[in-house]
């Protein structure tokens, strides 16, 4: 079929606007360069006078740096409709339409507060391009969100929809690794395939596991250097915003997902924009279908109507970026963040209240948002989720633990050391409690106390760590602040 028919395709990958005039504008544009790539249809008399000024008013974005932005929305939304009945009259046949990411710039508009007026122009466009188009023989539209669940395109009931658990189509959503072995032989590095291996499978498509992106692939062969790549060329904005506003519960399944575990959760994968942050498991459903966390396993649950996921990290690469993201969000100052570490380790108690009453009256407003913040809700989880944050990049010097049983409780934080000639690290957070405690200071010796009562250093001492190398700190908080003592 290929040169044998007329074909409209463009891409809104690249439309990651922060305001709706951006997006709007950046829309226009590429569908003005798919104009201009047909501009051999305004040749001769095939158009009449009236559709070649409808033809130059779009030619004019592909060209004009100051495109005229009064440009009525109903043309604007019309015109590869128009553009299409060009396409069939001149080829004498219907136009086939290629649409990539087509939910980029509502992932955008989600992050920076606009969705709602982008929602009512892509619907628009959308319902004019594919759903009333009588000039369309078939599309082909990519992205994550499930379409026909999606208010932006609830008139598009017409679509067959193919998502990461399809069996359909399985093998062609990246490299199987019989091709990407296959070219590190032909390359000479097949005693990379373990290392590559490591990095850069784990991709799932209904039965076809072992799928490995085609990107982060082809940049290894170019440099022959192992880095992250992928995530490199995508903005991880939402995905960013997702975490850092979730609720306590979702930032604790998070780190069991960081520390290697399979989380186990049950959500409808035909997720949907307005379902972020509202709808349980939502946020689970986006992170899998984006590709950074892959499904294990699955089953149908007939009695809720959904499908039970195990979850794990997609891959290494991919969990570079997680750490990268959430190192981000403490490090607006590198310095006082690495002195933080490094006075954590050491015990410096002045250094460790000063900097993170400083990080907290700044940061907190930005890890919740509506009108019951999680250290409202569930306090004691939202400071662990905090401090956790924090301490992720010390994962190459210590094993990072929490909430697991030892001794007679279940402890917060234990830190343990890979060289055993450095300290291990118990902490336990505390939400000061007025009824019970007069001041923070005896809500950090209450934590303290608890360490001691339910011995929390069994775990160490059952790994061989000696009880003189083992620090304990209290963590107490009200509000925005914080207290730490040992």
């Amino acid at each position: 079929m290929q040169g044998t028919w007329p074909v409209i395709s463009l891409s809104f990958a690249g439309i990651k606007s922060t305001n709706f005039q951006d997006a709007r504008d950046g829309i226009v544009k590429e569908i003005a360069d798919i104009y201009e790539m047909h501009g051999y249809l305004k040749d001769g008399d095939f158009l009449n006078v009236a559709e070649k000024e409808a033809y130059d008013a779009f030619r004019k974005y592909a060209n004009d740096p100051n495109p005229n932005r009064c440009i009525s929305t109903q043309f604007v939304t019309s015109a590869l409709n128009r553009l299409s009945d060009y396409l069939e009259r001149y080829h004498g046949k219907k136009v086939l339409i290629f649409l990539d990411e087509y939910d980029t710039p509502l992932h955008e508009a989600y992050v920076s507060g606009y969705w709602k007026e982008l929602v009512g122009f892509i619907r628009e466009l959308f319902n004019n391009t594919f759903k009333t188009n009588k000039h369309l023989y078939r599309a082909l539209l990519t992205g994550i969100t499930h379409m026909s669940k999606e208010s932006t395109l609830s008139d598009l009931n017409n679509l067959e929809i193919v998502t990461t658990i399809s069996e359909k189509y399985c093998t062609a959503f990246g490299f199987t690794e019989e091709e990407v072995f296959q070219v590190l032989d032909e390359r000479g590095l097949s005693n990379e395939k373990e290392n590559v291996k490591f990095w850069y499978d784990g991709f799932v498509f209904g039965g076809c596991k072992d799928i490995y992106n085609p990107w982060s692939i082809l940049k290894y062969l170019d440099s022959e250097e192992l880095g992250i790549y992928w995530t490199d060329t995508s903005s991880n904005a939402l995905v960013s915003t997702l975490l850092r506003q979730g609720t306590p519960e979702l930032k604790m399944q998070f780190e069991d997902i960081l520390e290697g575990k399979t989380l186990e959760v049950v959500f409808d994968e035909q997720i949907i924009f307005e379902q972020l942050g509202r709808i349980p498991g939502a946020e689970w459903g986006f992170l899998m279908a984006s590709g950074y966390l892959k499904p294990v396993s699955w089953q149908f649950r007939p009695e809720l109507g959904k499908c039970e996921y195990q979850l794990s990290v997609t891959n290494h690469e991919t969990l570079l970026m997680f750490r990268n993201m959430i190192s981000g969000w403490f490090a607006a100052n590198r310095t006082s963040y690495g002195n933080f570490k490094k006075a954590l380790i050491e015990g410096d108690l002045k250094y460790m209240n000063r900097f993170m009453n400083d990080v907290t009256r700044v940061m907190f407003s930005s890890f919740d948002s509506g009108n019951k913040p999680s250290e409202a809700a569930e306090p004691e989880r939202f400071y662990h989720g905090f401090v956790l944050g924090l301490i992720v990049d010390l994962a190459g010097k210590y094993n990072i633990r929490s909430n697991r049983a030892s001794g007679f409780d279940r402890y917060d934080v234990i830190m343990e050391p890979k060289d055993l000639s450095d300290d291990a690290i118990v902490m336990e957070f505390k939400v000061h409690d007025e009824d019970d405690e007069a001041s923070l200071e005896e809500t950090v010796a209450s934590a303290l106390k608890q360490i001691e009562e339910k011995a929390y250093d069994t775990e160490l001492f059952d790994r061989g760590v000696p009880k003189e190398k083992i620090r304990h700190y209290g963590f107490a908080f009200q509000g925005k602040q914080v207290l730490i003592g040992q």
